[in-house]
């Protein structure tokens, strides 16, 4: 369903861009805007739903896809775990 919103916000946006080159309302105009960030907010959804699924099958393996890692920062990543420190 949000893939079906997506299109049609897209949809939307093109003609709306259509209107501006053509010399439309200003309210079209200011509805530019408003599509833009809708289609922002499906995609959001989208990307955390997607993400969230990909974590929920990387449970319990071995090795899980760089992407769903901590971030964290480059140093704090190589530095040695705490089990490792004391050993």
């Amino acid at each position: 369903e949000l893939l079906k919103e997506l299109d049609e916000l897209k949809a939307e946006l093109a003609t709306l861009r259509v209107a501006k080159v053509s010399g439309g309302a200003a309210s079209k105009l200011a509805k530019i805007k408003i599509v833009r960030k809708g289609i922002a907010r499906i995609l959001t959804v989208y990307n955390q739903k997607q993400k969230s699924e990909a974590r929920k099958a990387c449970k319990g393996k071995k090795f899980v896809p760089l992407d769903l890692r901590p971030k964290k920062t480059r140093a704090i990543r190589r530095a040695l775990k705490v089990e490792q420190k004391y050993m």
